[in-house]
């Protein structure tokens, strides 16, 4: 049984990986950099798509909800080598470990009011950053896979990158879920 105390490394040559975190916080960036240096991308948004796990478009803010739970159930990633799942519900699927993106809602906040997004999206994705959502889910859903919290305010995608590939050189070594959520990034405490 997995104590919150233990490390545990990945020696695998075969490795998906979540790319998730709060819309804004530079997860295509990051993806897109990787693909061009050789790695498999896929983004939850073409999965939906692909194993008809998308809803249709909501006129209020644009966007197709995923129904991630038959996501899960339907897709497998069997390619080999080291891939990565684009999305801010990437966690949630069947991957080896996670990459949570984290990054100042003001600066979020910035982004997505540049993306257009409506006022009531934006102030609704800067709350989820504020609170760690992404983390809650993770310990909501009881996911136990290895965990890397990277804070995009100030860091280039080429910077990220290299932080990634060099935790997933060494094994992906990570503590436990609630480790690391108790750990995170607190934006509420910094803003005070």
């Amino acid at each position: 049984m997995f104590n919150g105390s233990v490390r545990w490394p990945i020696m695998a040559d075969d490795l998906c990986i979540a790319i998730t975190g709060t819309p804004g916080t530079g997860k295509t960036s990051i993806c897109e950099l990787l693909e061009t240096n050789g790695f498999t991308i896929y983004s939850v948004e073409q999965l939906a798509k692909q194993h008809e796990c998308l809803g249709e478009i909501d006129g209020e803010d644009n966007s197709a909800p995923v129904d991630v739970h038959k996501l899960a159930d339907e897709w497998q990633c069997e390619d080999a080598g080291i891939v990565f799942v684009d999305g801010h519900l990437s966690h949630l699927l069947e991957v080896e470990a996670v990459v949570v993106l984290r990054c100042d809602p003001n600066i979020i906040e910035t982004r997505l009011s540049q993306r257009e997004y409506g006022d009531e999206k934006v102030a609704a994705n800067v709350e989820w950053e504020l609170i760690s959502g992404v983390w809650s889910e993770m310990l909501e859903f009881e996911i136990e896979t290895p965990c890397l919290e990277l804070d995009s305010s100030a860091k280039s995608p080429e910077q990220l990158v290299e932080e990634i590939l060099d935790w997933v050189e060494e094994g992906c070594t990570s503590q436990s879920v609630e480790e690391n959520a108790s750990k995170a990034i607190d934006w509420i405490s910094k803003n005070l």
